[in-house]
């Protein structure tokens, strides 16, 4: 059996995609899944055991020239390679027009997608078979794994969900396994960022328990935040620009992580890494960490600049 999962975006929805697939590879065990995926994380697929091929596309590049003569014959080329196959099943887990339309429309099988009241965009469930009524108040993991397990007819498990890739850098972990923290200081929105004093005074007082502290980023703009945060201490390393796949093998290596609302700090708990994440405005019970030794610290007040260091160490403390 054959199925087509198409989840291409953000990061952190790809990720809550992979407990769906373990369900599915444990309940039926003659299945394996074809994925497509934005271009950007084509890999996070790749490390998971039930995942055959996986299928890059480009909407969020393509659309911002969508006539030009070059994207006009990569978006052909895909869909020649997408509708190649047959598949006995394909779930839209993206649950958007764009997805439905350009994607999910042009597979060959049986399509399946949440109906429109449970979808974000409902006009894209017009292009679904099989339409799935999903509750929305539930954690996005969850609601993942109740749509692959409608669509593919299975018991959804009851015990937590297990996304299946920790295994994979196991055998890649650095020397220094267990003796460094990771702190995630990058995110896309303004009102997810916790201030710099705050990470500066909580980098300060992890200082005296020996530990280094290590920063990822991934554009020129939160390398120079990282660089500012590191300015005068010498246990904070600056990482080298990484691929994903580097980043996974050093936070699976990590005693514990330190993040805001971001796409690493989903990799962090998809690596079942120690982590607690910071949070203002953003609601974690549906899209907060989600795993084992998952911690929040959320803001009362709603806003990040009310949380103290103390408070983030005083949980760190716990891993330490």
């Amino acid at each position: 059996m054959r199925a087509l999962v198409v989840k291409t975006s953000s990061m952190g929805d790809v990720l809550h995609t992979l407990p769906a697939l373990t369900d599915a590879a444990n309940s039926l065990s003659n299945i394996t899944f074809d994925w497509v995926v934005e271009e950007n994380f084509t890999q996070i697929p790749s490390w998971h055991f039930a995942v055959d091929r996986v299928i890059p596309v480009a909407i969020r590049r393509w659309r911002k020239n969508w006539f030009a003569k070059n994207v006009r014959q990569e978006r052909h080329k895909f869909i020649q390679t997408l509708s190649q196959q047959e598949y006995d099943c394909i779930i839209d887990a993206q649950g958007l027009i764009k997805s439905a339309f350009l994607i999910t429309r042009e597979a060959r099988g049986i399509k399946h997608g949440l109906d429109r009241k449970s979808i974000k965009e409902p006009i894209a469930s017009w292009f679904y078979d099989v339409k799935h009524s999903i509750p929305k108040q539930m954690h996005a993991i969850e609601r993942i794994r109740l749509l692959f397990a409608q669509s593919l007819q299975y018991k959804q498990p009851d015990s937590i969900g297990d996304y299946a890739i920790a295994q994979h850098f196991l055998s890649s972990l650095p020397n220094d396994n267990q003796q460094y923290l990771i702190f995630l200081h990058a995110t896309t929105r303004d009102e997810k960022h916790w201030n710099e004093e705050a990470w500066r005074n909580l980098i300060k007082l992890v200082e005296p328990t020996g530990l280094k502290i290590k920063l990822p980023w991934g554009a020129p703009h939160e390398q120079a935040r990282a660089i500012r945060l590191a300015h005068g201490f010498k246990h904070v390393e600056v990482l080298p620009k990484l691929s994903l796949s580097d980043i996974a093998t050093i936070i699976a290596g990590a005693k514990a992580v330190v993040s805001v609302d971001t796409g690493l700090s989903h990799l962090t708990a998809a690596l079942d890494r120690p982590n607690i994440t910071l949070f203002g405005e953003t609601d974690p019970n549906l899209i907060g960490g989600y795993g084992k030794n998952q911690f929040s610290i959320i803001s009362n007040e709603k806003m990040m600049q009310t949380i103290q260091a103390e408070q983030v160490y005083q949980q760190l403390t716990n891993f330490l």
